[in-house]
Parts: structure tokens; C-alpha cells; sequence
């Protein structure tokens, strides 16, 4: 079975690199970093190690003995372009997920540089997404990385949305999540900056996806927006779904 998650905009999660370290202000309070605290403690040999990067060989292979298709966020735990993680590593995990086309795979990075850096050696099939993370304007700069990849479908999940983004450039954007943080300590989230990222979404014909105002609860505070909610996808995904019923 896969790890069915809550995640709203994902159905699934693959974990084989765990741990990570933090590198901008949207790292404070970690949800991953308080996950691995307690898998520690309840004995889950992937996290021995703490928050410290680990890869895991034995996980990889386990999209492929998944029947149903479904839609997987890669690495929820970490960030499969750490610098710990060895390029070698990484063109394993492409490999899977090339192999197993009958899911849509999500990455998620951090590290704009390393992910410019080393898209051109990678291989790009269509079922990969790749996105960045976005939580205010010093951060803007990662969507030039992002741009420049090959990735048929490229996303920013703005998340935790901690300050104004300013103007972003969507150009070549295919989706944006947006969403408050979440948690003892919580970081508020102002509506106007959110209503921002809907007006530029609007402008460049981007799909929005709102995911929660977030704080310390999380569902009492709930995730509509002008009184409705914003589920929308990118239009791969509305392709992927129409065969997805004649693979399952």
C-alpha cells in the first residue's frame, strides 16, 4: 500500500530520502523536522537517524508495486535536492519514477541552485512535476529556477505563505498552491497577500489551489477563500485523470 497522506493537493507520499536542514525563513517550524521527532520515537527505522539526510535504497522501488494510479509528492520528509543527496541517488529516483508512468510525481525543492544546476542531467518525462517553495518576496528568485528546467509541469507551493510575495514572474508556471502555516508558533497569514497571488494568478491564467489559512487550528480556520474554495489543477492533471480511469 502507499502512504495515503492529508495533504489536500497530493494523494500519496515516497519517502526515500529523509532529513533535512534549514535554509530560509519558511524552514522555522518544520512540520517534517516535528514528524521526524516522533517517528524516532516510535521506533521507524527510516528515522533513527534524526533529521539528519539519509537515503534509502530499500523505498525505491515501492511506486512500482503500486497498481492504482494515483498522484505521489515526493520526499515529504526532505528535499531531494540537498546537497547531501548524491546525484547518483537522484537519478535513481528519477528512474522509478520514470518507469512507473502510470503516477504523477511531485518534487518539491528549496534549493533553486542545485535544482538549475543539475536539471539539464536529469531525465524529464511528463508524469514528473516539479516545484518550488515561495513563503514572501526574498524567495521570488527560485521561480527563475524552476522556469528554466525542463519539467513539463512546473508549480510553486507558497507555502507557508509568511509575507508578501511582491510581483512574480508566472511566466511558464503551470500552478500555485498557496497556503498559511500551520502549528504551535503559527506565522499569521494577511488576506491581501493571498488575494495577490489570486490577482496575478488571474492575470497570467495560472490555476490556483488554496490550501488553509492555517494556525494553531488548522480545520476550525479552513481553507475558503471569498467564500469558496479554489481546488483547481493544472491542465496535465485533467489530461492524466482522463486516462487514469482506463489504467486502474
Amino acid at each position: 500500500m502507499s502512504q495515503h497522506t492529508p495533504i489536500e493537493w497530493t494523494e500519496s507520499t515516497w519517502n526515500p530520502v529523509t532529513g533535512c536542514s534549514k535554509v530560509s525563513d519558511g524552514c522555522l517550524h518544520c512540520y517534517a523536522e516535528t514528524m521526524t521527532r516522533r517517528l524516532k520515537a516510535m521506533g521507524q527505522p527510516n528515522y533513527k537517524d534524526g533529521f539528519a539526510v539519509r537515503t534509502h535504497d530499500h523505498v525505491l522501488n515501492k511506486p512500482l508495486t503500486w497498481k492504482k494510479p494515483q498522484i505521489i509528492f515526493v520526499n515529504s520528509m526532505s528535499d531531494l535536492f540537498h546537497p547531501e543527496v548524491p546525484l547518483s541517488f537522484i537519478h535513481k529516483v528519477f528512474d522509478v519514477m520514470r518507469r512507473a508512468d502510470h503516477h504523477v510525481f511531485q518534487i518539491l525543492t528549496k534549493r533553486d541552485r542545485r535544482l538549475a544546476k543539475l536539471a539539464p542531467e536529469l531525465n524529464w518525462p511528463n508524469n514528473i512535476w516539479m516545484g518550488v517553495s515561495v513563503e514572501n518576496s526574498k524567495v521570488v528568485k527560485r521561480i527563475d529556477a524552476l522556469r528554466n528546467t525542463p519539467a513539463k509541469v512546473k508549480f510553486l507551493s507558497i507555502e507557508p505563505l509568511i509575507g508578501a510575495t511582491g510581483p512574480m514572474n508566472l511566466t511558464g508556471i503551470d500552478w500555485v498552491i498557496v497556503g498559511g502555516e500551520s502549528g504551535p508558533g503559527a506565522r499569521p497569514m494577511e488576506e491581501e497577500w493571498v488575494q495577490d497571488v489570486l490577482r496575478q494568478c488571474r492575470e497570467k491564467d495560472v490555476p490556483f489551489f488554496f490550501k488553509q489559512w492555517g494556525g494553531r487550528n488548522k480545520k476550525a480556520a479552513g481553507r475558503e477563500l471569498n467564500d469558496r474554495t479554489y481546488d483547481e489543477m493544472p491542465d496535465r492533471y485533467h489530461q492524466w485523470s482522463s486516462v487514469k480511469l482506463d489504467v486502474a
